[in-house]
This record gives C-alpha cells, structure tokens and sequence, in this order.
C-alpha cells in the first residue's frame, strides 16, 4: 500500500458521533502537502484512523451548498 500523509487545517463541524468514540467531520485537509479540499469521513478520536470518505474543492462544495439550501 502507497504512503500519504495529510494535515488538518480546519475542523469545520462534527456532524455526528458514533457509540465508539468515532465522529464524523467536515475537515479542510491538505493531502501530501497539495492545496487543502474539503473532506467529509468518520475518523477515530486520536485521528490516526479514518473511514472511506469523500473530498470535495471549493466549487463543489458550492454547488452541494446551492442544492441543499433547495431542499428547504
């Protein structure tokens, strides 16, 4: 398996917790120094470990903002 690293630059919201301490986030995160995205995926408490998730650029989460908001 490749090696990676990333950095959380800002944790923007915890959406939820799980019974096992895990919580699911909404980070700004830098991978393997490249330019921070948005990122939204279940990690342990310690954040050394994390679930499969999904990483989103400025434009996307934009545009997930717009359809969410026509939900309402």
């Amino acid at each position: 398996m490749s090696s990676f690293n990333y950095e959380i630059i800002e944790t923007i919201a915890v959406l939820s917790e799980g019974s096992k301490g895990w919580t699911k986030e909404l980070n700004l995160i830098s991978w393997n120094g490249r330019e921070p995205k948005y990122d939204i995926r279940d990690w342990s408490e310690d954040h050394q470990k994390m679930g499969k998730g999904i990483t989103l650029s400025t434009e996307e989460v934009e545009k997930l903002k717009e359809a969410l908001q026509s939900l309402t």
